[in-house]
């Protein structure tokens, strides 16, 4: 009986070892396609990759010019996915994002109202400089990010599966911007900072751009693949304490309780959502498997946890006066929530 315990557990080990090895190649392969068009970004790509297999929307943030589009579009080629692209203006109104009813005439000459999809009816939707559309426009968002349906004049249409937003956005600082609310902003899984490329990333730019402008990167994987990618890392177990570290870590930006860290209560006016949690677990589970695991570590969610957290917490006048950033403030707050664990 001892033996047949044995084989049935190294059996399980090795399947979840292939498992593992499935994942980890399908990465690899993305990886090396964005490479062909982005040039460095290594942090954001990793985490743009996780956000999608996890089923999470991603705000990227940075100045013009830094290639948060081009990201995206290749991106949209190597997953083989249906690509839309929604330019962000404040003229924009919702029916231009969700669609509309039409009114048209059939073979007979009599009328029907049809309903013609907007752009948000894609896998991939690229919502580039989401901040320059007014709140009204906004609101449009939030039923699809959230539930991955379209309700037009009480009818409720789906959106097929796999389906992500990836929206770009302008510093607030520079004109003509409006802040997402913070509805929104809840929704992104990930709020990623794209950062100015140093001096030699700079020269490779450059260099590329100077070849072609055109996306040269290929088809990799599918939308069956990104699913059956997410339904593994679903699997992936995570222990009793990292998920206890892991809620009390949200819960220790919250100024207002008791038990909340003491950079909180110096430092934020709210902090983060239930959705921040979930969003903690689930991605990373699927960076346990990019890094070659079959289980959550703590390191995982420390990894994680200022790109989930950024956008989710507010800055009171403290931090202001002190000159701290939003992300300094999260790194204080993982200090003080591994103290106890």
């Amino acid at each position: 009986m001892e033996d047949k315990n044995i084989n049935v557990n190294a059996e399980a080990a090795s399947a979840e070892l292939e498992e593992v090895r499935f994942f980890a190649g399908k990465v690899a392969k993305i990886k090396s396609e964005l490479a062909k068009d982005v040039v460095g970004q290594t942090d954001v790509i990793e985490n743009v990759i996780i956000a999608i297999v996890a089923g999470g929307n991603v705000l990227l943030e940075g100045v013009p010019g830094v290639g948060k589009t081009r990201l995206v579009r290749s991106l949209g080629k190597v997953l083989s996915l249906p690509f839309s692209r929604i330019q962000f203006t404040p003229d924009l109104m919702p029916s231009d994002v969700t669609g509309t009813n039409v009114v048209e005439k059939d073979e007979n000459g009599r009328l029907n109202t049809k309903f013609r999809p907007g752009p948000i009816f894609a896998n991939l939707v690229l919502a580039d400089e989401i901040n320059r559309a007014t709140p009204k426009t906004q609101s449009a968002m939030l039923e699809v990010m959230q539930e991955h349906k379209v309700t037009v004049n009480n009818v409720t249409y789906r959106i097929k599966e796999p389906f992500f937003v990836l929206a770009t956005e302008n510093p607030i600082e520079q004109d003509g911007t409006y802040p997402l609310p913070e509805a929104q902003m809840d929704r992104f899984m990930f709020k990623l900072i794209v950062g100015f490329p140093g001096v030699e990333e700079l020269a490779g730019i450059v260099k590329m751009t100077q070849i072609t402008m055109k996306e040269t990167a290929s088809a990799v994987v599918n939308g069956a693949d990104i699913l059956a990618m997410r339904e593994l890392a679903s699997k992936v177990p995570i222990v009793d304490d990292i998920l206890d570290y892991t809620v009390r870590l949200v819960s220790n930006t919250h100024p207002e309780l008791e038990t909340s860290a003491p950079s909180a209560k110096k430092y934020l006016k709210y902090g983060a959502s239930p959705r921040a949690a979930q969003a903690l677990v689930t991605a990373a589970k699927v960076r346990a498997l990019m890094e070659g695991r079959f289980n959550v570590s703590y390191e995982d969610i420390d990894a994680l946890a200022t790109s989930v957290l950024r956008h989710r917490i507010k800055l009171n006048f403290s931090a202001v006066n002190d000159k701290l950033t939003t992300d300094a403030v999260i790194g204080q707050i993982i200090k003080e929530t591994k103290k106890v664990r």
